[in-house]
């Protein structure tokens, strides 16, 4: 497998090639993921949940991200390497610019910011330095208090057009990806349709260009299994089977099926 670029996706889009994205917290995991061939790892602040036992992302620090993010590098040689910039990190000029390059320094190639269109003079600061940026719509964990929890997010016609043109915004100001969570299917082949960069679906339909779930869902290791993942270590014999199942589940496009979608 190649090194992984936000270039060599772009094109994957533009072929109709769908890749697979996982989270990642540690070295020994990040191993096997490389040997898995998986195309994009994220040093998700998911960590807050299911390394830390939080009972949300809100907590976790930009050193905490740091420092997951320099273990995932050391196990990482190909995938590209995204880390989330964590709640309130990136709510001043000052703050994005000094969280950003923290994180890119402990190895990080793209950072992920959560939010829409109100975001986009924070992503342009950002990518007219040189840093690349991964947008995040729909359900945006870091603001759950406001959104009242873990809801499916787009069900209205406004709301599903307000996040369409949230996404075009991000591209717009330079986002490179965006990640699309817990939203209906038709949304999620909507939102892809709508930007030429590729779209990361969780919860969001087969129709996007990606997918991702978080390690811990994906082997049916978490407290609480997420409606729209799969444990694929129910069907093999090791973890690195299990996650080289999941790639090519998402690149063939039998995951995910109808059971893990929102209509």
């Amino acid at each position: 497998m190649k090194n992984t670029t936000a270039s060599s996706l772009s094109a994957m889009k533009a072929n109709g090639e769908k890749f697979a994205v996982i989270t990642a917290y540690d070295f020994t995991f990040s191993k096997l993921i490389e040997n898995a061939a998986i195309e994009v790892v994220l040093v998700g602040d998911s960590l807050g949940n299911v390394i830390q036992g939080r009972d949300s992302t809100i907590p976790v620090t930009v050193d905490e991200m740091a420092y997951h993010t320099e273990a995932v590098k050391r196990g990482n040689e190909r995938a590209l390497l995204i880390t989330d910039m964590p709640f309130m990190s990136y709510a001043t000029e000052a703050q994005t610019l000094e969280n950003a390059a923290v994180l890119m320094q402990a190895g990080a190639q793209m950072v992920k910011l959560e939010g829409g269109e109100w975001l986009a003079d924070t992503v342009h600061l950002l990518t007219e330095r040189g840093i690349p940026v991964c947008g995040h719509v729909g359900l945006t964990p870091q603001s759950v208090h406001k959104l009242g929890g873990y809801k499916v997010q787009g069900k209205e016609q406004q709301a599903a057009a307000q996040m369409i043109a949230d996404a075009k915004a991000l591209e717009s100001a330079g986002a490179e990806l965006i990640v699309v969570e817990c939203v209906p299917s038709s949304l999620g082949r909507e939102l892809s349709e709508a930007v030429d960069i590729p779209v990361i679906g969780i919860g969001a339909g087969p129709d996007t260009d990606a997918q991702v779930l978080v390690l811990q869902d994906m082997l049916g290791i978490s407290q609480r299994l997420p409606s729209f993942s799969k444990n694929f270590l129910d069907e093999h014999n090791s973890i690195e089977q299990a996650i080289t199942a999941y790639g090519n589940a998402v690149r063939t496009g039998s995951f995910p099926g109808p059971e893990h979608c929102f209509k």
